[in-house]
């Protein structure tokens, strides 16, 4: 992350005030103490202006500008946040639009109103084991069971959890799409 930081020409006074994160929250994160949040992974990004993708890319990885890439099973990259550990599949691929991920989730208490995020795009999830529970505010909480998918609004606070002591893992993915760069291109469709 600080590499990434440091060739897009950003001191972390810049970063902080671009992210709008706290200096010591973007420290921290540069150095491993804390994990980034999907949420703060979205502003990252977009104060970056990258895709992604670069934010868990290594220094030696070459991401590819054709517009296709192939990931075998269980070699995604692997990342750890407090709650979830992703598999970031077809990371190669520069620019997405969508972050495609085969998350483990934990076992945890119910959540908690600010426990739940929200940032720009949609999100779908499908779930391959184990039992979860998907909270988005305004509607009341849905287990999800293998087989079973969701589709939601990633604007509106949402949440997710494992029930039980079984892997619960999803297939899960994310829009990444940039709605003030789409309202400066030319042909953008407007917003309603």
């Amino acid at each position: 992350m600080k590499s990434v930081r440091q060739k897009c020409g950003l001191t972390l006074e810049a970063a902080a005030q671009r992210t709008g994160l706290a200096l010591s929250t973007i420290h921290k994160i540069e150095n491993g103490r804390v994990s980034p949040s999907y949420e703060n992974l979205v502003k990252i990004a977009r104060a970056y202006d990258i895709g992604m993708e670069r934010l868990f890319a290594s220094d030696h990885e070459d991401q590819q500008t054709t517009r296709m890439t192939v990931t075998k099973a269980g070699k995604g990259r692997r990342v750890r946040s407090r709650h979830f550990e992703y598999e970031i599949l077809c990371n190669a691929l520069a620019d997405k639009k969508i972050i495609p991920l085969v998350t483990r989730v934990d076992r945890r208490d119910p959540l908690r109103p600010d426990e739940l995020e929200a940032h720009d795009g949609e999100e779908t999830l499908f779930v391959l084991s184990g039992t979860i529970e998907l909270v988005v505010e305004h509607y009341a909480p849905v287990v999800l069971e293998p087989g079973d998918c969701a589709y939601f609004d990633s604007t509106v606070r949402h949440g997710l959890r494992a029930l039980t002591d079984e892997e619960a893992r999803v297939f899960w993915a994310c829009t990444y799409v940039d709605v003030d760069r789409r309202a400066e291109a030319p042909n953008a469709p407007s917003e309603t």
